[in-house]
């Protein structure tokens, strides 16, 4: 058996494979966010321990003879945090989360910093951990002078997990501190933030032993035997070990509270200036791209509390026969965006409404919106080298036939549904785990789930859509004097 553990924003997921791959159990536990002041986002480490031994104990009370199995534990957790721990193993302050915005100073203040570009090639963004220890430093100063280590979320499980200070490739590219293209720490962009190699973890490959589990938690569990940790991936490498989206060319789709386009590449392609995320892969000599819009399904969230309705309402109202984008556009910047604008002050706007803009309108603009921004994405990724053929989609969204649709039109690219299952990032990091426990080849571990059915570009609505994308990207600039800049 081989369990994996992804520590998500809002919750930890435990869940146990057996050795064909086949999902025996799964167990949550919630977690929540602080939001002291406004752009802040903080979680307390210990609240991490707490939902893992929730989870992993539900599994132990629930699955004994399976969980006593267990040969090896992957790790999957939210990217960017900065964890930080002083010379005793002790959490200094709260950790800040991948989207918490006050560093945003620092952040550009580092990417103005050629070396930073070409060394991680990728932006600095604000979100990224770097730039949050510059914040730390010349604001919290007696903090910065404690920090021995910093972690992050999922590395600091592993700590609590294994003793053990070590982190792998695919996280730590999100940090601004790693040399991408030769999967190390950069001496030079480390001491550029006043820290130095000697606070970071040691690094191994995703699918590599990064650790021991104690025996104390091995007893606790019923595990019997040694258990190996895996060195396991930041959260959407790890899904895309889930979906098998390894080889070169692979892609998917992720409609959830953000949005990614995820594409697996063989070789190092960075185009920072694209605000493409080229970073590397949860398996050896494998990097991947990703365009990231920071609201998805949030955006059909947030208009479902507008409307007194809820998303799945919403979803209905509009069937699941596609339209030609109306009159009604909508711009999904309801907290900024990534890529293409790396933008944090842009804000939202429904643009085009009328007397006959009723809720169903609206509804599939702020679908379309969200294929558009999307699609703002894969023109950035073949900006950067890369062509995708075919993508198949995860996340909520893509309950919503109409809206995989819209996207599939808008990026003119067949979509594939898989068959039921998970396949997110709990079920990437178990495969991770077995990779690590046993040596088994990666290419035959991380296989694809079988394709239930795809969903073909519209091409009656082709034109319609391109026509309405390109308004689209001339809203951006017409918005974005207004937005306080």
């Amino acid at each position: 058996m081989y369990l994996g553990l992804d520590l998500g924003t809002s919750g930890l997921k435990a869940m146990l494979i057996d050795e064909n791959q086949k999902v025996i159990a799964s167990a949550d536990a919630p977690l929540t966010v602080q939001r002291l002041h406004h752009g802040w986002s903080e979680q307390n480490p210990a609240d991490w321990i707490a939902a893992c031994k929730i989870a992993v104990g539900r599994l132990a009370e629930r699955h004994p003879a399976e969980l006593s199995a267990v040969k090896g534990i992957g790790l999957s957790g939210h990217m960017h945090g900065a964890t930080l721990i002083d010379a005793a193993g002790e959490v200094l302050r709260p950790c800040v989360l991948w989207n918490d915005t006050r560093s945003y100073v620092e952040a550009a203040q580092l990417d103005d910093d050629p070396r930073f570009r070409a060394i991680t090639g990728n932006i600095v963004f604000p979100g990224f951990t770097a730039p949050k220890l510059v914040w730390v430093k010349k604001n919290e100063p007696e903090t910065f002078a404690k920090v021995a280590k910093v972690l992050l979320p999922k590395d600091y499980l592993r700590f609590w997990l294994t003793g053990e200070y070590i982190s792998e490739m695919s996280d730590s590219a999100g940090t601004a501190w790693l040399d991408t293209a030769r999967r190390d720490w950069s001496n030079e962009l480390l001491a550029a933030t006043d820290l130095r190699r000697e606070q970071m973890p040691s690094l191994v490959e995703g699918s590599e032993a990064g650790g021991a589990l104690k025996q104390a938690l091995a007893s606790e569990w019923g595990m019997t035997g040694p258990v190996v940790v895996a060195g396991g991936a930041g959260d959407n490498a790890a899904s895309a070990c889930g979906m098998g989206t390894v080889a070169d060319g692979a892609a998917f789709v992720s409609l959830g509270t953000s949005g990614v386009l995820f594409a697996a590449n063989d070789r190092y392609r960075p185009k920072p200036e694209s605000a493409v995320h080229a970073f590397c892969h949860a398996l050896p000599g494998t990097w991947h791209q990703m365009g990231v819009i920071l609201s998805a399904t949030d955006a059909l969230n947030w208009y479902a509390k507008v409307t007194d309705k809820s998303p799945a309402q919403l979803s209905t109202e509009v069937g699941d026969t596609l339209q030609a984008p109306g009159d009604v556009t909508f711009l999904p910047y309801l907290s900024g965006e990534r890529t293409p604008h790396n933008d944090a002050a842009i804000r939202g706007a429904f643009i085009g409404l009328a007397h006959e803009s009723d809720r169903s309108a609206m509804t599939r603009a702020v679908m379309e919106g969200v294929a558009f921004a999307l699609r703002d994405n894969l023109e950035a990724l073949r900006s950067a080298g890369t062509e995708l053929s075919r993508i198949t989609a995860i996340g909520g969204g893509s309950r919503s036939r109409y809206w995989l649709k819209a996207v599939a039109t808008a990026l003119n690219l067949p979509i594939d549904i898989p068959a039921d299952g998970d396949f997110g990032a709990a079920f990437g990091a178990a495969r991770l785990g077995l990779l690590a426990a046993t040596g088994a080849d990666p290419l035959a571990v991380c296989t694809p789930p079988e394709t239930a059915e795809t969903v073909d570009p519209e091409t009656a609505h082709t034109a319609a859509f391109e026509e309405a994308y390109q308004r689209f990207r001339a809203l951006y600039p017409a918005i974005k004097t207004l937005s306080g800049e």
